[in-house]
C-alpha cells in the first residue's frame, strides 16, 4: 500500500505544474504519443525554427536542421564535443563555421547550417539523413534518420501549421519569481525572427486585440509596442497577418516563457498562462480579437516579480 501511494504521489509531481518543468508537442491520432523535451530544448528548437523563418525557407529545411540537431546535441547548446566541436550542431572552428564564441551562439549556428543547406541541390527532395549528411560529414551518416518523426512533430507546431501544438510546464509556482524584461523580449524577437517581427513606432494596435491597452507606452524601445495592462503586467504585443504566422509567434513565446519569464500568452481567442501551465492552451470563448485569417496580435505578458 506505501509503495502504491509513493507511485501515486510521484506520478502526480511529475504531471502536475509543481514537478518538473517540461515542454509537450500533441500528436494526432488515437494512438500516438505526445513528444515531450525540456524547455532548454523547446526553446533551442524554436530558435531553429525562427531563423528558418527569417530566410523564409521550407518546412523540410527545418525539419532537417531539428533531426540533425537532435541527433548532434539532443538540441542543447553544449560547450564541447568530438575533439572541438561544440554547439547544437556540433560544428567545429577547425573547420572553417567560425569561432567558438560564433558557434555557441545558436542564432549564429543555425545560420551557418542553413546556409550549407541550401547550397545541396534539390536539398527538400533527399532523404532527411542524406540532406543532413552533407552538410555536417557525420562519422554515423544513418543516424539522423531516426529523429525524422519527432523533428516533423516540432516542425508543424513551431512554424504554426498545427494551432496550439505546443505546451510547456513552468515548474514549481509557476515560474522563479523573478520579472521579464519586455526589451529582452523584443531583443530577442528581431535577433531570431529578424526585424520585420516587430511593427515600426508609429504602427498602432489593433483595437480589437485581447488584453490590448489603448494608450501605447511613453517607453517604446526598438520595434514592439510594450504597454502595461489594467493589473500592471508589463506587455509585449506583435501584430501579425494570419494564423499560422500568430501561432509561430505563440508557440515560441510559450517554447521561452522560462527563460524569458513570460507569464501569459494570447492569441485569437486560445490563452496559455503560466499558473496553470499544466492545463496548456485553453479556449477563451467571446473573447474579441479578429476574424479568422485576418490581423491580430499575439500577447506576450510579463511575470512581474511580485
Amino acid at each position: 500500500m506505501l509503495l502504491a501511494i509513493a507511485g501515486y504521489v510521484a506520478t502526480q509531481y511529475v504531471t502536475s505544474s509543481t514537478g518538473p518543468a517540461r515542454c509537450t508537442v500533441r500528436t494526432v491520432g488515437t494512438k500516438s504519443k505526445d513528444y515531450e523535451i525540456r524547455p532548454e530544448q523547446a526553446a533551442n528548437a524554436a530558435t531553429i525554427t525562427a531563423v528558418g523563418s527569417q530566410r523564409d525557407l521550407p518546412e523540410r529545411a527545418v525539419t532537417i536542421a531539428l533531426a540533425t540537431a537532435m541527433q548532434e546535441s539532443s538540441l542543447r547548446n553544449i560547450p564541447h564535443g568530438d575533439r572541438d566541436s561544440l554547439g547544437l550542431f556540433q560544428q567545429r572552428p577547425s573547420q572553417g563555421w567560425g569561432t567558438q564564441q560564433q558557434i555557441s551562439d545558436p542564432v549564429y549556428s543555425t545560420g551557418k547550417f542553413y546556409d550549407h543547406l541550401v547550397r545541396i541541390p534539390g536539398y527538400s527532395r533527399l532523404p532527411l539523413t542524406v540532406a543532413a549528411q552533407r552538410v555536417q560529414h557525420s562519422g554515423y551518416p544513418q543516424a539522423y534518420a531516426k529523429h525524422e518523426t519527432n523533428a516533423a512533430l516540432l516542425t508543424a507546431a513551431l512554424t504554426g501549421r498545427r494551432a496550439a501544438a505546443l505546451n510547456c510546464t513552468t515548474g514549481p509556482a509557476g515560474g522563479d519569481g523573478k520579472a521579464g524584461s519586455p526589451t529582452q523580449v523584443r531583443d530577442r524577437l528581431v535577433k531570431e525572427f529578424g526585424k520585420d517581427v516587430l511593427p515600426g513606432e508609429k504602427q498602432q494596435v489593433p483595437a480589437s486585440a485581447e488584453g490590448v491597452s489603448l494608450r501605447e507606452s511613453d517607453s517604446r524601445g526598438q520595434g514592439g509596442l510594450p504597454t502595461r495592462t489594467s493589473d500592471g503586467e508589463p506587455e509585449v504585443l506583435i501584430p501579425v497577418d494570419g494564423d499560422q504566422r500568430g501561432w509561430e509567434l505563440a508557440h515560441w513565446a510559450v517554447a521561452n516563457s522560462s527563460d524569458l519569464r513570460i507569464a501569459q500568452v494570447s492569441y485569437r481567442n486560445h490563452v496559455w498562462d503560466s499558473s496553470s501551465s499544466e492545463e496548456g492552451w485553453r479556449k477563451r470563448e467571446g473573447s474579441g480579437g479578429s476574424p479568422e485569417g485576418g490581423r491580430s496580435t499575439v500577447n506576450v505578458k510579463l511575470a512581474t516579480g511580485k
